[in-house]
C-alpha cells in the first residue's frame, strides 16, 4: 500500500513540475512563437514585424512565425488573439488602429484590447504623411486645398476602413479646410490602399510614412506632408503639416499584447525581450531608414495607461466628427 502510494506522488510530481516550470516561465519558450500581424503583408504593421522578427527569434533563441491575418480593419487579428491559448505562444502586434480606434468604432465588436488582452509594451511610432498621385496638380498642401475646393467630391482618398487612423486623418483634414472627397475602402493594411494609389484608383490619402517614402523617393507618389512634430530624417525636404498651417500631429504606434490568462512570470519574459529587441543594431537601423521611431513602455502597466489613454481620446475624436459606428 505505502509503495503505491509512494508511487502515485511520484507520477504526480512528474506531471506538476512541468506545469509548475511553466507558470514560473522557466522553460519559456521552448517552441516556436507566432507574431500575428492584424493586417495583410506590405503595410506598416507587416514592415515592422518582420524587422523585428529576427532580433526577437535570436533573444528567445526560438523560431518567431510572422501570421498575416488582415480582414475587418483588424478585427479578425484581434479575434485571433484572443481565443489563443494564453501561454506566451502567440502574441499580437496591435497597433493604433486594432487598439484604440476600433473599440470606438464597432462598439457590438464582442472583444475588448483592456479587457481580453494583456498589453505588454509599445514598440514604435510610425508617423504619418499625405501623399498624392502625381496626376493631381499639388506640390504642396495650400495646392491640394485650392485643388479639392476647385473639383469638389471628384477625388477619391484610400483607406484600409472607416474606422482607420488614415481615414480619420482623412476626416480631420477635409474638415478643416472645407473640402470634400469619396472614400474608398480597401481591405487590409496600408499595401492595398497603397497599391490603389499607384494605380490611380485613389488621388491621394493618408498613410504611415514608411508605407510611402520609397515610392515617393522614386517619384511613383508626391508626398506633401508629413504629420508629425518636426520633420522625419529619413525625407527631409517634405515639411510637416504644423509648417504648412494646420495643426495636425498623428502617428500609429504599434505595441505586443498577450491573450488574457498568460502568467506574469511569460509576461515579464516577453516585456523584457520586446525592449531588449529594440536595441538591436540591424532593428534601429532598419527602422530608421524607414522614418519609424522606437519608443519603449516603462512597464507593462504603463502601456496599459498608454493604450487607455488613446482610447480616450480617440473615443473624443469619433463623437466629435458625429462618425457613424458600427
Amino acid at each position: 500500500m505505502k509503495l503505491h502510494v509512494l508511487s502515485a506522488l511520484v507520477a504526480a510530481l512528474a506531471v506538476s513540475a512541468p506545469a509548475l516550470a511553466a507558470q514560473k516561465g522557466d522553460d519559456y519558450p521552448s517552441r516556436p512563437i507566432r507574431m500575428i500581424v492584424p493586417f495583410a503583408p506590405g503595410g506598416a504593421s507587416d514592415t515592422v514585424g518582420r524587422i523585428i522578427q529576427p532580433a526577437m527569434a535570436d533573444l528567445f533563441k526560438q523560431q518567431v512565425i510572422v501570421d498575416n491575418r488582415g480582414g475587418a480593419a483588424g478585427n479578425i487579428g484581434v479575434e485571433l488573439a484572443v481565443k489563443a491559448s494564453p501561454d506566451g505562444y502567440n502574441f499580437l502586434l496591435g497597433n493604433i488602429g486594432t487598439m484604440a480606434i476600433n473599440p470606438n468604432y464597432y462598439v457590438k465588436f464582442p472583444y475588448r484590447p483592456l479587457k481580453d488582452l494583456v498589453p505588454v509594451t509599445q514598440v514604435v511610432d510610425v508617423p504619418g504623411c499625405l501623399v498624392v498621385h502625381p496626376s493631381v496638380p499639388a506640390k504642396n498642401v495650400k495646392d491640394l486645398i485650392a485643388h479639392l475646393k476647385a473639383n469638389p467630391g471628384k477625388l477619391n482618398y484610400g483607406a484600409p476602413a472607416p474606422s482607420s487612423a488614415n481615414a480619420l486623418e482623412m476626416i480631420q483634414f477635409l474638415n478643416a479646410t472645407g473640402t470634400k472627397a469619396e472614400q474608398i475602402a480597401y481591405k487590409g493594411g496600408a499595401g492595398p490602399a497603397m497599391i490603389g494609389l499607384l494605380g490611380g484608383e485613389v488621388q491621394m490619402m493618408f498613410v504611415t510614412f514608411s508605407s510611402a517614402v520609397n515610392f515617393a523617393k522614386a517619384g511613383k507618389v508626391r508626398m506633401l506632408s508629413v504629420i508629425s512634430p518636426e520633420r522625419n530624417p529619413a525625407y527631409k525636404e517634405i515639411p510637416t503639416m504644423r509648417e504648412q498651417g494646420l495643426n495636425m500631429v498623428v502617428g500609429s504606434w504599434q505595441g505586443v499584447f498577450l491573450p488574457k490568462g498568460t502568467p506574469q512570470p511569460v509576461v515579464n519574459k516577453m516585456f523584457k525581450v520586446s525592449v531588449e529587441m529594440m536595441k538591436d543594431a540591424n532593428v534601429v537601423k532598419r527602422l530608421g531608414d524607414s522614418g519609424i521611431t522606437i519608443i519603449t513602455s516603462q512597464s507593462p502597466a504603463d502601456f496599459v495607461k498608454f493604450v487607455k489613454a488613446e482610447t480616450d481620446r480617440f473615443g473624443k475624436v469619433i463623437k466629435d466628427n458625429n462618425i457613424q459606428t458600427e
